[in-house]
């Protein structure tokens, strides 16, 4: 019998339709090879409640949210520190959480506002492997 590890505290809340998003959870997925994370579109159900239970708006907030140890985080902070949990060199863009959030956050925001251009939209999701599929919440 294998035995499970103990589910981790955090959630990556992404747009389950922007493809710029999908390649960013794939990313994710990718490099933590602790399987820290786990992820929820806020389309989905259990998107939709974790975001009402932390007082966030589901459409229009543009931006990545890790709920991590029931705190949480958005834009440049949410992005910065996923990558410090993140396996190879990530960890040392964690550094910049010492730029001030305003400038972090400008920066975040023009790739925020211009993900869906540069990307597009996912008209369809590939089936991903019960491995991934396993970190992803669904209620």
């Amino acid at each position: 019998m294998v035995e499970r590890a103990p589910d981790p505290s955090a959630v990556v809340i992404f747009d389950g339709e922007c493809a710029f998003c999908d390649a960013a959870v794939n990313f994710i997925i990718d490099r933590d090879v602790g399987a820290y994370f786990r992820f929820a579109s806020r389309q989905s159900p259990a998107g939709k409640r974790l975001l009402q239970a932390h007082g966030l708006p589901a459409e229009g907030l543009g931006s990545l949210v890790l709920i991590e140890a029931g705190d949480v985080h958005v834009r440049s902070t949410a992005s910065l520190r996923i990558a410090r949990r993140l396996s190879g060199p990530w960890p040392i863009a964690y550094a910049f959480v010492v730029v001030p959030a305003p400038l972090r956050d400008g920066v975040y925001g023009v790739v925020s506002r211009n993900r869906k251009r540069w990307m597009g939209e996912s008209q369809s999701c590939a089936v991903p492997s019960p491995e991934r599929r396993a970190r992803y919440l669904s209620t």
